[in-house]
């Protein structure tokens, strides 16, 4: 998926060579689960500009080209003031070629079923946004929670197919609001009452490429 996690921020102990990029764990960035308010950031990207432009309640807008090492810079300093102090600060942004900064080992795309998000904002009482989940496909008209019977199986999404490979376990950082950067929700106490174990949606490897749109049925496929 064009640009998707194509950089990630790398505090200031991060074990990323930049002279030997290679896909690291997550514990090596800048995380929301450490500073949630960063969960409130929103990015419009520009590809055939090769720009970016982010946006926060309480910075102004930013655009940059990441690839810049000047205007990198420039991020940094951004991001800084929203940054959790206690924690390891932001020193640089950094990506792999040919590579997304994902969370697993492998690269993968993140589906979210959307009546599993229902299911949780009802048992919290809350309205909650989709996009805490961070989701690559948001998929509907599915049973809540039935995604977590496809680890192992294809699925179609247009003319793509998908392997399902493994649940996603979730941490603090779908605690925070996406509008205001604030921890408001227990959502990993949610999943642990629904399902006894607090995860959200599956992770996929694409295994046959082809173009999808919004709209499109997800099939699962023997």
């Amino acid at each position: 998926m064009p640009w998707d996690r194509r950089w990630a921020v790398a505090h200031e102990r991060s074990c990323f060579d930049p002279q030997r990029p290679s896909w690291q764990p997550p514990n090596e960035f800048k995380r929301v689960a450490h500073s949630p308010s960063l969960q409130a950031v929103t990015v419009h990207c520009d590809m055939p500009a090769q720009r970016i432009t982010l946006s926060h309640p309480k910075r102004p807008d930013l655009t940059i080209d990441p690839d810049n090492e000047g205007e990198a810079l420039d991020f940094i300093q951004w991001v800084m003031p929203i940054s959790h102090g206690g924690r390891l600060l932001p020193a640089r942004l950094v990506r792999v070629p040919g590579r997304a900064m994902t969370d697993t080992s492998f690269p993968s795309i993140s589906l979210i079923n959307m009546n599993s998000h229902r299911e949780v904002s009802v048992r919290l009482g809350q309205k909650l946004s989709h996009l805490r989940w961070r989701g690559n496909l948001i998929l509907e008209n599915l049973p809540a929670f039935s995604e977590r019977d496809w680890i192992g199986k294809r699925l179609r999404v247009g003319l793509a197919e998908l392997e399902i490979r493994e649940q996603i376990g979730r941490c603090a950082a779908t605690r925070a609001s996406t509008r205001t950067g604030e921890r408001d929700a227990d959502t990993l106490g949610a999943l642990k009452d629904i399902l006894g174990v607090a995860e959200m949606g599956v992770y996929a490897v694409v295994v046959k490429t082809g173009d999808l749109r919004t709209g499109d049925p997800a099939e699962v496929l023997a």
